[in-house]
């Protein structure tokens, strides 16, 4: 079970997605604004985060009950410092919680229309602190395309290390401390 359900951190607010978020995302997405206080792009969702990622999030709230919420997907809002306008931006998290040996595996995606500005570093750098809080969890990976050369920076800007690639798939980590 996380410590959070909200993390506040930079430009970003971090919504920690429970099953009636993603419900809501599979049936009326329309309502999804309403439930994170804020602007919902109509390109949302973007990326690998696709109905498919949702009803797999779903079941796994489902299997998990509350200890689920936040071991899995996190709504990032980017709250303007000028108005205080909320806008969701990306999604990011984990896909499970920890192994057995202390490994948490980590996903992210951006929205088109505010990439390259740094909401991908910031929203790693908040996923790996928030996963580097539970004295459990040693060793934060990720896994990118080999043709993601954004999503590669990103990673290495936030100290993971390559370690191994296979085919289109490269492997990266970050080992705590």
């Amino acid at each position: 079970m996380t410590k959070h359900k909200k993390i506040l951190s930079g430009r970003l607010e971090l919504i920690s997605s429970s099953a009636e978020h993603i419900r809501i995302e599979l049936n009326t997405p329309e309502k999804l604004g309403a439930k994170l206080n804020a602007i919902v792009s109509g390109a949302w969702p973007s990326g690998e985060y696709d109905k498919d990622a949702m009803e797999f999030f779903l079941k796994c709230f489902k299997e998990g009950g509350e200890n689920a919420k936040g071991w899995y997907g996190w709504y990032a809002i980017n709250i303007d410092p000028n108005d205080g306008v909320r806008e969701l931006v990306g999604s990011g998290g984990y896909f499970g919680p920890p192994d057995s040996s202390g490994i948490v595996e980590i996903g992210y995606s951006i929205l088109p229309s505010w990439q390259r500005r740094g909401y991908a570093t910031e929203l790693v750098k908040i996923l790996v602190g928030n996963a580097f809080s539970f004295e459990s969890i040693n060793k934060v990976i990720a896994h990118t395309d080999t043709e993601n050369i954004a999503s590669v920076g990103v990673l290495n800007d936030c100290g993971f290390k390559q370690k191994t690639s296979q085919e289109d798939n490269l492997y990266f980590e970050l080992d705590k401390g």
